[in-house]
């Protein structure tokens, strides 16, 4: 195929040996497959801010740490450097974070390397080597559906306890691979210490216990966000910390129907983009 323009400094430094397809198109990147060393991996090209359908929400950027005092003067501009320096943090947030949550066991793509706004990434597949499909593209029983949401649910304590919460996790940012889940996406990760991170984690887990409920409705009755996070808080929170689930309220009413909108509004957002759904008039 010809090749991107994006593409072509990294096949000019011979990081990249062969353009094999484009895998997809996202709403804040492109992915295509490519041969790298010889071997098939991903390049994720991301989007310039006015291409992308997906915009820098306050909720995300607010807890992010900017590194010099110069930058983070910038990047509060509307300057073509300040716009550049958002551009550039907002990409070096996934990628810090594919290597942080890589080295603390958290089931995420391998990151290759990183070159003029392209990500190179290990490719992920399914038992007959082809690229993984995402866990909304899979039909599941009631007892998969249990197992794969205990798993994310492990998967999200790991990420919290390395830090990070990932913001947008839902079944079309997990991938069912030959050998397990696998979390994608990343851009938008927050750090647990931001004001509102736990809003972002419960939201979360909220969202995948909303999608593993079609299957298996009890799971529609756990309660982990507010279970982990106050373990998180009392600092006893570790990989393997046993959770049940299970959280008493306090007297005060939580607004469940505001975050079940929320997550209507963004799967719908995200049917749309899929083709899917139509955009209303």
């Amino acid at each position: 195929m010809k090749i991107p323009k994006r593409l072509k400094p990294l096949v000019d430094a011979l990081m990249i040996e062969e353009i094999v397809g484009q895998l997809q198109s996202g709403k804040e990147a492109e992915v295509y497959i490519v041969r790298a060393e010889g071997h098939l991996c991903c390049a994720k090209v991301y989007k310039e801010a006015q291409n992308r359908s997906f915009k820098q929400k306050t909720q995300y950027t607010e807890g992010r740490k900017v590194r010099g005092s110069r930058r983070a003067r910038a990047m509060e501009s509307s300057s073509r450097y300040g716009r550049q320096e958002r551009e550039a943090e907002w990409q070096n947030t996934e990628v810090d974070a594919l290597y942080l949550l890589a080295a603390a066991g958290v089931r995420v793509p391998k990151p290759l390397g990183y070159y003029e706004g392209v990500l190179l990434l290990e490719m992920i597949t399914d038992a007959n080597g082809q690229p993984a499909p995402r866990l909304n593209d899979v039909q599941l029983t009631a007892d998969e559906a249990r197992s794969y949401h205990a798993v994310l649910v492990r998967e999200a304590v790991k990420m919290l306890c390395a830090g990070l919460v990932h913001g947008d996790l839902s079944e079309f940012n997990v991938l069912v691979a030959q050998d397990g889940l696998v979390i994608i996406d990343l851009p938008q990760a927050i750090q647990a210490t931001a004001n509102n991170a736990f809003g972002l984690f419960e939201r979360d887990l909220v969202q995948l216990a909303a999608y593993f409920g079609q299957y298996a409705p009890d799971v529609l009755e756990t309660k982990y966000a507010k279970e982990i996070w106050k373990i998180f808080e009392n600092g006893k929170l570790k990989p393997d910390t046993k959770l049940t689930g299970l959280f008493e309220e306090s007297g005060r009413k939580a607004d469940v129907k505001a975050v079940l909108d929320e997550i209507e509004d963004a799967r719908e957002e995200e049917m749309i983009k899929r083709g899917f759904r139509k955009k209303p008039e």
